[in-house]
């Protein structure tokens, strides 16, 4: 399922994946900046490269230092059943859930 389908927290940081959260692409990169680390990503997943995978997602915001500013912790890997998304979580459609597993 495209990553774009899959059920997003309100405020943009996570979508859920296999039932739990990920983070999503810092959105405030720029495209040229965005398409040149999907392009390395893809590349090194192809390759079989986890170090180069892990500097591509670093770029992206998916993993390392978190991308928002307002101090809020980083709970990726958990799921949003056990985060402050919990609410959130609970309101989605059972087919909506579905997506995020």
């Amino acid at each position: 399922m495209a990553r774009k389908d899959r059920p997003h927290t309100p405020d943009g940081r996570y979508l859920v994946s296999r039932g739990v959260l990920k983070r999503c692409t810092n959105p405030s990169l720029d495209d040229s900046t965005r398409r040149k680390a999907v392009k390395a990503l893809m590349q090194a997943r192809m390759a079989r490269d986890p170090t180069g995978v892990l500097e591509a997602k670093v770029i992206l915001g998916e993993t390392g230092a978190v991308w928002w500013r307002d101090g809020a912790p980083d709970y990726s890997n958990l799921p949003p059943s056990e985060t402050p998304y919990a609410d959130w979580w609970a309101s989605l459609s059972e087919t909506e859930q579905d997506k995020g597993q």
